[in-house]
């Protein structure tokens, strides 16, 4: 039986970017808006580290430091010493967009998307790669809103959506630019849209279906699979994790700037256990660091 409880008290204004560290037990999100990153161990403690400036995603990096895409640009953050190390912004002269969702690629790469801030009429981001080298390169232009990169359990192909309201697949090399992009699925035909996204063992994918309060589960082949209910409207980015894989983290939102919802439970982050689906381990960035 599909079970449902959240596990954080104080709701997030827009919690994004669930990762499960899998080599360290722990649960990274943040809240985009109010530019936090928090870490919720085993025991349930929770820590939180403020950024200067609204934050999209994480990666970890090792035991002590993450790679957090800020507004501002990559930086390296130390949890330990709380100090962060400038890496490239990829839009310098574009203070209208931010960095947003990212995820590594299975040979420990970071993509990482870019989003208008408060312009969505126009694709003024772009979908980018932190290469093993250490240089930055643009995978994709006329991103809207850069949403969900995540893999298929071979890693050769890219699940994404470009704020259009379909995710996207494209055949993927960690050493080559992208295929041309086939839909996937079309989130619009129901009436919503899609947000953060991940991949189970099984190849499925599974979203969030950002406006209906559910989560979606997609098959391979693009059919939606099953849908489960959430108990809030504005579900916003989902990831397994545990121990075993086998339960599913969903962040949520009370206010982005953008969307809004007065539930006393929007904006905390959710389990999700029971759904006979596990998770595959992300990877870790094992890249350079330029410097």
């Amino acid at each position: 039986m599909i079970k449902i409880r959240p596990i954080t008290t104080i709701p997030c204004a827009l919690g994004e970017g669930p990762l499960w560290d899998a080599e360290h037990q722990r649960l990274f999100w943040v809240d985009s808006y109010l530019g936090q990153v928090f870490c919720r161990n085993l025991d349930g403690a929770i820590e939180t580290w403020q950024m200067p400036c609204m934050i999209g995603s994480l990666a970890v990096i090792n035991t002590d430091e993450i790679l957090v895409a800020l507004q501002t640009g990559l930086h390296r953050f130390n949890l330990r010493t709380q100090t962060l190390q400038f890496i490239h912004d990829p839009e310098p002269d574009l203070p209208t967009t931010r960095l947003n969702d990212g995820k590594t690629d299975r040979t420990g790469q970071f993509l990482f998307a870019s989003m208008g801030i408060s312009d969505r009429t126009h694709g003024w981001g772009a979908l980018y790669r932190l290469r093993r080298d250490g240089v930055v390169e643009r995978l994709l232009d006329n991103v809207i809103v850069g949403n969900g990169p995540c893999f298929s359990p071979k890693g050769d192909s890219l699940y994404f959506s470009d704020g259009r309201g379909v995710i996207l697949q494209f055949d993927y090399d960690p050493n080559q630019g992208l295929s041309a992009p086939r839909p996937f699925f079309d989130a619009k035909a129901m009436g919503t849209a899609c947000d953060g996204a991940t991949v189970d063992s099984a190849g499925n994918l599974w979203t969030a279906l950002i406006g209906a309060g559910k989560i979606g589960c997609i098959r391979p082949t693009g059919e939606l699979k099953l849908t489960v209910d959430l108990p809030i409207p504005l579900v916003s980015s989902v990831m397994f994790g545990g121990s075993d894989l086998d339960v599913l983290f969903v962040t949520s939102i009370s206010n982005s700037g953008n969307r809004q919802d007065a539930d006393p439970k929007s904006g905390l982050v959710f389990e999700v256990s029971g759904l006979a689906s596990t998770g595959l381990p992300e990877a870790a960035f094992t890249g350079k660091i330029p410097l």
